[in-house]
């Protein structure tokens, strides 16, 4: 049994809130045990790998080095569940994709916690990014946000101990925890000589996905933070209270949006895209692909549109970005976007562990690849740290400049 994840487009780049990791005993030696599975040669591909992958597994290797772990390690006895687990943890890790995982039944348990929304943390996205633990967005009026936490800081120590070696999980664990309580990160961030030191002092996590106003000029300013749940209800309610507004341009801003469901980024795109037009492509092994097609009322289409975005968009709103950037129904502006395009699965396991397990890439309707590469903007602007300290926003005056020449440009036709 298995329940498919593309509702999240993972966060996967790890929310802080919402992940827990490998754990105890995921480390690089368990990566080894089993990471080399091969098997025999079956495609082309295969036939490029090293010669030690050729060869068929010989499954008595694992009760071979298990043996010599309990008679020769320092602080023997270990489990045997520790090493177990541990190894099909190294299985999952070998194929390199930070969005798949293996959750033994403890972290099965916090898993499915946080998919419910007991949400308490610092409140922000966490990826691995050029090796780098980086952060991916704060969330709106989070902690993280509060304290000056940034998208694209690295996370350089937590509570004063050094983050470079931990995998993501090991760093969730040591960041997450209950409200009222205090953690330190030291990050380095672009621009700064030495690393910043930024308490945080951890809460519950609540905000609106969907935020709204209507500037002068009738340019309709729209913030949508994430795609969950009730984003699309409270889209729809914008929407509804705008649409008879004579919206003369719409900003549509997705930065630091770290994705969310897919029905409701298909929900969403369906403002501008025409009913059966399709929202995204998405591509399983075997170059099996599904369209994905728009089947809302494309109520904004006409209207001029800027999206913008940055290194913290990801996931779902790369598919909405790309999309609208591909029917030339916006102008994207900004910073180019995360770059996670991929589908996860969870899969249900007999012990009540799970397995996370990448199953699809998406695309956009003209076949661009979002993973890895991301959503290029047509217009780049960039946010410095002295932007955001002194309360400046050039993105979003770019963006409201392009509106307002577009619709004196109108009104001059």
């Amino acid at each position: 049994m298995n329940r498919i994840l593309r509702v999240f487009s993972s966060i996967f780049v790890f929310i802080i809130i919402f992940y827990f990791g490998f754990g105890i005993g995921y480390n690089h030696a368990s990566n080894k045990i089993l990471g080399g599975y091969g098997g025999k040669i079956i495609n082309e591909k295969e036939k490029n790998l090293p010669d030690y992958l050729k060869k068929d597994v010989n499954f008595s290797l694992y009760k071979e080095v298990a043996q010599l772990i309990q008679e020769n390690y320092v602080d023997r006895p270990v489990p045997e569940t520790q090493l177990f687990y541990g190894a099909l943890a190294g299985e999952v890790a070998s194929l390199g994709d930070p969005y798949s995982v293996f959750f033994n039944p403890e972290l099965t348990k916090e898993f499915n916690k946080e998919l419910s929304s007991e949400l308490e943390g610092i409140g922000a996205e966490i990826g691995i990014k050029n090796n780098f633990l980086t952060i991916i967005s704060p969330l709106p009026n989070s902690p993280a946000k509060k304290a000056g936490l940034l998208a694209g800081d690295k996370i350089y120590k937590i509570d004063g101990e050094e983050a470079l070696e931990l995998s993501l999980g090991e760093a969730v664990k040591k960041i997450r925890g209950k409200a009222g309580t205090k953690v330190v990160l030291t990050i380095i961030r672009e621009g700064e000589e030495k690393p910043l030191d930024i308490e945080i002092i951890r809460a519950k996590i609540h905000y609106d996905t969907v935020k709204w106003k209507m500037e002068k000029g009738n340019i309709l300013y729209v913030e949508v933070s994430n795609f969950n749940q009730d984003t699309a209800q409270l889209f729809n309610k914008m929407v509804n209270e705008n649409i008879n507004k004579n919206i003369k341009g719409i900003v549509f801003d997705l930065r630091n949006n770290p994705g969310g469901f897919l029905d409701v980024a298909i929900e969403i795109a369906g403002k501008w895209i025409k009913n059966g037009d399709p929202v995204l492509i998405e591509r399983f092994n075997k170059n099996k692909e599904t369209v994905h097609p728009s089947n809302g009322k494309a109520e904004f289409n006409g209207i001029p549109t800027v999206v913008l975005v940055n290194k913290g968009s990801a996931s779902a709103s790369e598919i909405v970005a790309g999309a609208l950037q591909d029917y030339g129904l916006a102008v994207l502006v900004g910073e180019k976007t995360f770059g996670k395009g991929s589908v996860q699965s969870l899969f249900d396991l007999s012990d009540n562990s799970s397995l996370k397990l990448t199953i699809a890439k998406w695309l956009t309707p003209q076949g661009r690849a979002i993973d890895k590469k991301g959503i290029k903007p047509d217009i780049e602007v960039g946010l410095s740290s002295d932007d955001y300290d002194n309360d400046r926003d050039p993105q979003k005056d770019k963006a409201f400049e392009i509106l307002k020449k577009r619709i004196f440009k109108k009104k001059d036709q």
